[in-house]
């Protein structure tokens, strides 16, 4: 499969060496490199070279919706027992948002290795999250177009599924928040919690905390901690009103 379209310059001696040291970092060898050049090119360069010179704008379309399918499949074989179709959205929004993608391709240098054009480079285009991250997903749209799903998998299972617990951390600490957010602007209150008991001996305490809205029970949670319980607690409650239609 070919991504390219229009004409594409050869890349030279330098530039390939440069190109070379981003595939070993990637983890990938392009079967054709123009397509890894491609995936680097931001339109301010494709401009100033003319010629119908391609820039990474479509194969970011395609690597986005790549991106969203094997990011979804992670989370779902990692997480779909334990956690809702919200809260897997919430982990891959976590994963794939400009600040993370970025991160990655920082990582990865791709910034350094960016074709930019001169006005985009000297207003320090090469590290903008914006271009970062539309460059890491352009790469993986050029990886399937060059070596199909299972490379474009084990590219990104490699790179982000390191993150996939992370994500699910960083949904478990947010609940209560997100539990106060939504009750304050549906029903215009806010959770209480109550430790109803304390069971377990001193060194390994288990609290079960009662979750209420406006004076009426929704949800229950345990652990062995009290915030532990009330996290425990806002996510089931979340759970419940996620299915019930404002």
């Amino acid at each position: 499969m070919s991504g390219t379209s229009g004409f594409m310059p050869e890349t030279n001696q330098k530039e390939s060496a440069d190109l070379q040291k981003l595939e070993i970092a990637l983890g990938y060898s392009f079967n054709d490199r123009t397509m890894l050049a491609q995936a680097l090119t931001h339109k301010s360069w494709a401009v100033e070279q003319g010629q119908g010179t391609p820039d990474n704008e479509r194969l970011e379309f395609l690597g986005d919706a790549v991106l969203e399918l094997i990011t979804s499949d992670l989370i779902y074989r990692r997480h779909a027992v334990k956690h809702s179709e919200g809260d897997m959205t919430r982990m891959r929004a976590f994963l794939v948002n400009e600040s993370q993608l970025a991160a990655q391709a920082q990582r990865l240098d791709i910034g350094r290795h960016l074709r930019l054009g001169r006005g985009e480079r000297n207003s320090g285009g090469s590290s903008k999250p914006s271009l970062l991250s539309d460059a890491f997903e352009a790469i993986i749209g050029a990886i399937y177009l060059d070596g199909g799903m299972d490379a474009a998998f084990s590219f990104v299972k490699r790179i982000l599924g390191p993150l996939v617990d992370d994500a699910s951390d960083a949904l478990g600490r947010d609940y209560k928040s997100r539990l106060q957010e939504l009750v304050q602007g549906r029903m215009h209150t806010v959770p209480a919690y109550n430790v109803e008991n304390v069971s377990g001996p001193d060194h390994c305490r288990t609290y079960h905390v009662s979750l209420a809205l406006n004076h009426e029970i929704l949800s229950q949670g345990t652990g062995g901690s009290k915030k532990e319980a009330e996290q425990q607690a806002a996510r089931r409650a979340l759970e419940i009103l996620e299915q019930v239609k404002e």
